[in-house]
């Protein structure tokens, strides 16, 4: 989404909401992953109220006994991951068009503030298996939607699907700290992303798990392109340091180019997109309560 003020209404109207506690959320589906196309009953998620360190704007915490603390950009851990993350992005995940081949599926954040240049690709097969910071198996693909190219991975502690605890990056021994720049995010727009990948691509609520996540697994960037924080920072790298070529014309049905159209649902196939989009999503008032909006 981007920043103008209609958008940032209808982000805020949306938090607001969905604090209350019982949101209506139409039946999210896709066509690739079952979809019946007569329309699903709406679901409703379940909220906890028990989440302590829940917040409605964007929000996360270092996951237990992790840190950024001892991570340096020319560790040589780092440099070899971040070396096979380029290797299996160049190689296997280059750009869109790849990401669709080997079942990666689309999330544009729609609560989120802010820059709204990149998506996440999320592979279910990846989260499904017991690998972690497998550079050849990143459970997420980074991409800009400038130029439609991938620019780094998001690697998620899961196994089977289920959260784990995430492994250290490195150390800590004798002459090294501990890297292990881990996060976890708690803010609605963070945890309604996982909720809504779950429920788009994993059809959980046709076995009617439906909870709302008090907080995502433990996830983890690392970027391919220059960065000015660091390898692992959780924002995107600013648009000048990305200096990325466009993607070729991509190998699905559009009308739209890399570099010239900015990526988004409209211009993906539409086998790909899911019957409800987030930003579709219906978020009544349940109490009637005047937000002043």
């Amino acid at each position: 989404m981007d920043d103008s003020d209609d958008d940032r209404l209808v982000s805020r109207r949306a938090l607001l909401r969905a604090s209350a506690g019982t949101v209506a959320l139409s039946a999210v589906g896709s066509a690739r992953a079952g979809g019946n196309g007569g329309g699903e009953p709406s679901v409703e998620p379940r909220f906890d109220r028990d989440c302590s360190d829940a917040t409605l704007e964007p929000g996360m915490a270092h996951c237990e006994g992790t840190s950024m603390e001892g991570c340096a950009d020319d560790h040589p851990a780092t440099t070899e991951l971040r070396s096979g993350v380029a290797e299996s992005l160049e190689t296997r995940f280059p750009d869109v068009s790849a990401l669709i081949d080997a079942g990666f599926k689309p999330y544009f954040d729609t609560l989120e503030t802010g820059d709204d240049s990149w998506s996440h690709w999320l592979s279910p097969d990846f989260i499904g298996d017991d690998e972690i910071l497998n550079p050849e198996r990143p459970e997420s693909v980074l991409v800009d939607n400038e130029s439609w190219r991938s620019m780094g991975v998001m690697f998620i502690a899961t196994s089977g699907g289920e959260p784990v605890e995430p492994p250290a990056v490195y150390g800590a021994d004798e002459s090294t700290e501990r890297c292990s720049p881990w996060h976890a995010h708690t803010g609605l727009p963070g945890r309604f992303g996982w909720w809504y990948y779950r429920q788009a691509y994993e059809r959980e609520f046709a076995d009617g798990d439906l909870e709302f996540p008090c907080r995502t697994p433990c996830m983890l960037h690392v970027w391919t392109v220059d960065h000015p924080e660091s390898v692992y920072a959780h924002d995107a790298p600013p648009q000048e340091d990305r200096d990325l070529s466009p993607a070729d014309d991509p190998e699905f049905d559009t009308d739209a180019v890399p570099g010239a159209d900015e990526l988004g649902w409209d211009v993906l196939p539409n086998e790909l997109v899911p019957e409800r989009t987030p930003n579709e999503f219906s978020l009544p008032d349940p109490f009637g309560i005047d937000l002043g909006l």
